[in-house]
């Protein structure tokens, strides 16, 4: 008996199932793919339970005849490929001709289609990728096709599922992708019969940015020319670097027509941003990059999410070009010259103020030296001043101590956060509560974890779309602009590298500590109070994060520093 054996043909789509097939956003992903690609103008995705029970993806694409849709369901039958040459110049999304048999395999298959000049259409009906029926239908032109059970004959695919909320979240972000690609055609959601979106055909990309993005996020967006250089087009929008964030999910990048994730491309954002952008973080972005196809490779990742660039350091340079000139500041306003009655140009007279030098203000910032101790508790320290207004410079019995404010403030909110005597945080209601647009991903997830935030004293809720509705903060906590702190929190949380760790009280602490803690205003008349509120918690000596909040040179230091006492 040989050892090695061909695989039966429903196994091996099983198999390839495995790579094409990770959960129903994946299915949505393959069918819109082959709608696009079928030149449709309208694309209606519906789901039941997440996809789990059912996904439904309708088209009024071109359809097929009864023969090309029994053709699509056997193994790498295409219509995008022909020779080997056209591998290396591939316009369309889908070009395996592996999804539609690989999905088969995995749910009860229903295919319905038909051509416009064609009297009736063609019914398909297969389960875990036998044929079970094939018959003439009545239906429009263009393409239906359901997957019913997805993985009811793979259990142990099924369980890695995830709730059906998150996964109907990644069904919702894959077709927004596909709408953002495709600006001309008209996309629909319904989730259990109930309607997410219905985005009409827009005439532009940015129309169609703006259909997804929200009015005031909209009036910032800031557009890149249409760039061009060694083969390549670029072109898209931009937000300001103040709605940079920790992950890339709201960069967009359409290749072609197709949605990539790129490590070159983000990084040539984020060096376009350089020097308004801290390090870690990633500018909001939607680019459309159009390259001969000679110059990349779509054959590089089962699912078609990453492409390999034969010239990287080109696409860097015209998104980097692209960058500079969208955010270059308008030219200044040149002044004319006045024109004399004789005709003579007179010279523009422009007057220069020089501003006074400003002083340190040693009044209010020396201390006298028997001020008393801030508490009981606390080391006798002696104020002397501030240093770049950030931390504070005081004297001890044995040398020069310096104080940090902000990590001061930290570890008495973090404390204060932790310390719920009756168990129950104390709140304060917001005057007005504020809304945050989150990608339907993130959106869930807050959702899920809204008993952990409520322990931290933030109350949140849905409030239609993937609108996050905030109605309370800590009432310790003071946050004159509530809005911005919340959007960075949000940012923070949902963008970690340790999961699990999210959303559990201690982090939330930690967070919410440091993020408040960064928005005081250091005045130096306040600085004893606050040394007495930090020797009132159980650990003063450092931050909620573990960095110290006091540091001392000791005299012996100081005198090894600046050599005395020697020879």
């Amino acid at each position: 008996m040989p050892k090695i054996r061909v695989l039966p043909d429903i196994l091996a789509s099983q198999v390839a199932a495995g790579e094409v097939v990770e959960r129903p956003a994946s299915v949505v992903k393959e069918l819109v793919e082959n709608s696009i690609d079928a030149g449709a103008r309208e694309i209606r995705v519906d789901m039941d339970r997440g996809g789990s029970a059912l996904i439904r993806v309708s088209d009024d694409g071109c359809g097929m005849s009864r023969e090309d849709a029994l053709l699509s369901l056997e193994r790498h039958a295409t219509s995008k490929l022909r020779t080997a040459g056209d591998l290396a110049a591939i316009m369309t999304l889908g070009f395996r001709g592996e999804a539609v048999p690989s999905i088969a395999s995995v749910s009860r298959f229903r295919l319905v289609t038909r051509e416009s000049d064609s009297v009736s259409g063609t019914e398909i009906l297969v389960d875990g990728g036998k044929v079970r029926d094939v018959r003439d239908a009545g239906c429009a032109p263009g393409t239906v096709i359901e997957a019913k059970a997805l993985f009811y004959n793979m259990p142990a695919r099924r369980k890695f599922l995830r709730a059906e909320s998150t996964e109907a979240a990644h069904v919702e972000h894959q077709l927004r992708l596909h709408a953002l690609a495709a600006p001309n055609v008209r996309f629909r959601l319904r989730r259990d019969d109930r309607e997410v979106f219905d985005l009409p055909a827009a005439a532009k990309a940015v129309d169609r940015v703006r259909q997804l993005l929200g009015t005031d996020l909209s009036r910032e967006l800031i557009a890149l020319p249409l760039t061009h250089g060694n083969g390549i087009s670029v072109q898209g929008y931009l937000l300001p670097a103040s709605h940079a964030r920790k992950g890339r999910r709201h960069q967009f990048v359409f290749l072609n027509g197709r949605p990539v994730e790129d490590a070159v491309i983000s990084r040539a954002l984020a060096e376009g941003f350089r020097g308004a952008v801290a390090d870690g973080m990633y500018p909001a972005a939607w680019l459309w990059i159009d390259l001969e196809p000679t110059l990349v490779d779509v054959n590089v990742h089962p699912a078609k999410r990453e492409v390999r660039f034969h010239r990287p350091v080109d696409v860097r340079d015209a998104i980097l070009d692209a960058v500079a000139v969208g955010l270059r500041p308008p030219a200044p306003i040149v002044p004319q010259r006045g024109v004399s009655a004789a005709g003579e140009v007179a010279p523009v007279r422009v007057s220069f103020q020089v501003p006074e030098p400003v002083l340190p203000d040693w009044e209010n910032t020396l201390v006298t030296t028997n001020e008393p101790a801030p508490t009981k508790g606390a080391p006798n320290f002696r104020m002397v001043g501030m240093l770049h207004h950030k931390f504070v410079l005081m004297e001890s019995e044995d040398g020069l101590v310096l104080f940090d404010p902000k990590a001061a403030w930290e570890r008495i909110y973090y404390e204060k956060l932790l310390s719920r005597g009756d168990g129950v945080l104390e709140t304060q209601g917001l005057l007005v509560p504020v809304l945050l647009e989150l990608d339907p991903r993130d959106l869930d997830l807050v959702l899920r974890e809204r008993m952990a935030l409520q322990e931290a004293g933030i109350e949140v809720g849905a409030f239609g779309g993937n609108t996050l509705q905030i109605r309370s903060l800590p009432a310790c906590l003071l946050v004159d602009d509530p809005r911005p702190f919340l959007g960075a929190l949000m940012d923070e949380l949902l963008h970690d590298s340790v999961p699990g760790a999210r959303f559990t009280i201690d982090r939330l602490a930690r967070v919410l500590a440091a993020r408040a803690s960064a928005l005081i205003t250091l005045r130096f008349s306040e600085m004893t109070a606050l040394l007495g509120g930090l020797f009132c918690c159980e650990l003063p000596y450092c931050a909620a994060d573990g960095r110290p909040t006091l540091t001392e040179f000791s005299l012996r230091e100081l005198d090894r520093r600046f050599g005395i006492g020697k020879g």
